[in-house]
Order: structure tokens, then C-alpha cells, then sequence
């Protein structure tokens, strides 16, 4: 259910984790985690975990452009995942954990280009997917608050200031 807020699609591993710390963020109205990027309609956590279904575990983000900015929350994601591994994050391995982007326009596209850019500057091999938002399909209520509900803490998914000091 839209609150009024602009919309971001960040796919960095587990779910769990990125919907959690971003949604921590100031100015975040939701975080919801879901799959988006693959051929499936309605696609169920098992089916994507086969990883054949082509989708990414992606955290949709609902945000008040008025109190954080895309670009803000694009440069926490880069921060909040290891972007220059391919095929997972940490021990979750899977075409189902890749690194995405999914972006609504233009301008988005931009500022995450504009970033991937920088992080290549300072060295790091990016391998983050840049791609055009597609349908995005909302993950079984288990995995929405995950760590809310459980009270444990993201197993691979911790923040690194990539961008230098803020």
C-alpha cells in the first residue's frame, strides 16, 4: 500500500538484511522484501531459491524524497552489501542473491551509474546489475521483519563506508 513516498528496488543478498538496515534509515516510510527480475509470475520462496526463475530477493523501498534522497539510500545500499561479489553475498550463493539495481527511470539510472563510477574509481571490481524495474511480487509474510520478529541480527549484511566520510 503506497504511503505517497518515491519507490527504490535494491536487490544485495538476503532479503532479510538489506530490508532491515534500510529501512532503519531516516525518512523511509516501508521496506518490503519480495522478488523482482525473473520470468515466473507470482513466483513462491521455493521456487526462487531453485534459482531458475530468474528473479533477484529484492527489498522494495518506499521513501519521503523530503527527508532522504535516492541517492542516499543508493549510496547506503552500495555500503550495506559487498558489490563486487558476483553470484551471492557472504554464504548465500545463488543467482537468487545477485547484486541489482532496479531502477524506475532515468534518473535513478544516473545517480546509480554516477556511484557504481565512484566506487570503480577507488578500485572496487562492481558488479552490481543496473536494470529497469520490472513487476515486483511481494515475499510470503514470514520473511517481511524478519529480524524484527526474530531479534537476530543480519548474518551478511554489515555497513563499510565505501564513499569515504560523509
Amino acid at each position: 500500500m503506497s504511503r505517497g513516498g518515491d519507490v527504490a528496488y535494491f536487490a544485495g543478498g538476503c532479503f532479510w538484511g538489506v530490508e532491515h538496515l534500510l529501512q532503519q534509515q531516516a525518512g523511509v516510510l516501508s521496506a518490503v522484501s519480495g522478488y523482482m527480475g525473473g520470468s515466473t509470475g507470482s513466483p513462491t520462496y521455493p521456487e526462487v531459491c531453485t534459482g531458475l526463475t530468474g528473479h533477484a530477493e529484492t527489498v522494495r523501498v518506499e521513501f519521503d524524497p523530503a527527508r532522504v534522497s535516492y541517492e542516499r539510500l543508493a549510496r547506503l545500499f552500495f555500503e550495506i552489501h559487498d558489490p563486487t561479489q558476483e553470484g551471492g553475498q557472504g554464504p548465500d550463493i545463488g543467482d537468487q542473491y545477485r547484486s541489482v539495481v532496479f531502477v524506475t527511470g532515468d534518473e535513478q539510472r544516473r545517480v546509480v551509474e554516477r556511484l557504481i563510477a565512484a566506487l570503480e574509481a577507488r578500485g572496487l571490481d562492481v558488479v552490481t546489475q543496473v536494470l529497469d524495474a520490472g513487476e515486483f511480487f511481494p515475499a510470503e509474510d514470514y520473511h517481511q521483519d524478519y529480524y524484527v520478529k526474530t531479534g537476530k541480527q543480519p548474518y551478511c549484511h554489515v555497513r563499510i563506508q565505501r564513499f569515504g566520510e560523509e
